[in-house]
């Protein structure tokens, strides 16, 4: 076995590696979709299921093609829940200036700060 034969056999286990692992991406992202989809009963999805184990290749390209479209639909759909679920949490620990003006209010009255640092304060919570 020459040197070049044998680089060709690397590439070509890479080449044959990443195809499989992409191909694994795309089976466990029908998988997910399968199961996220509402509309789509329980009987159809066993279905789909097992045509994936017995015929995984041709299944996943015809899944892809027909229902691809919603499939981007659901996912874009579920970016969209996580993402408001994300910014309302953030809103809810951030405050507002309204009470970090009022924290520091309550700390300028304690005598824990001076006036000019209660006006820093009061500036930077006016300027968010």
């Amino acid at each position: 076995m020459s040197f070049f034969s044998a680089v060709w056999d690397v590439l070509l286990w890479a080449l044959l590696f990443t195809v499989f692992i992409g191909y694994l991406m795309a089976l466990f992202s029908i998988i997910t979709d399968l199961f996220r989809d509402t509309k789509l009963n329980g009987w159809l999805k066993a279905l789909w299921f097992v045509f994936l184990i017995f015929l995984p290749l041709l299944t996943a390209l015809a899944y892809l093609i027909f229902r691809g479209r919603g499939m981007t639909e659901r996912a874009v759909a579920q970016q969209q829940a996580a993402q408001a679920a994300a910014d309302d949490y953030i809103r809810s620990v951030a405050g507002s200036p309204t009470d970090d003006i009022a924290k520091a209010k309550s700390l300028l009255d304690s005598g824990a700060i001076t006036q000019a640092e209660y006006e820093q304060l009061k500036a930077a919570a006016l300027a968010r």
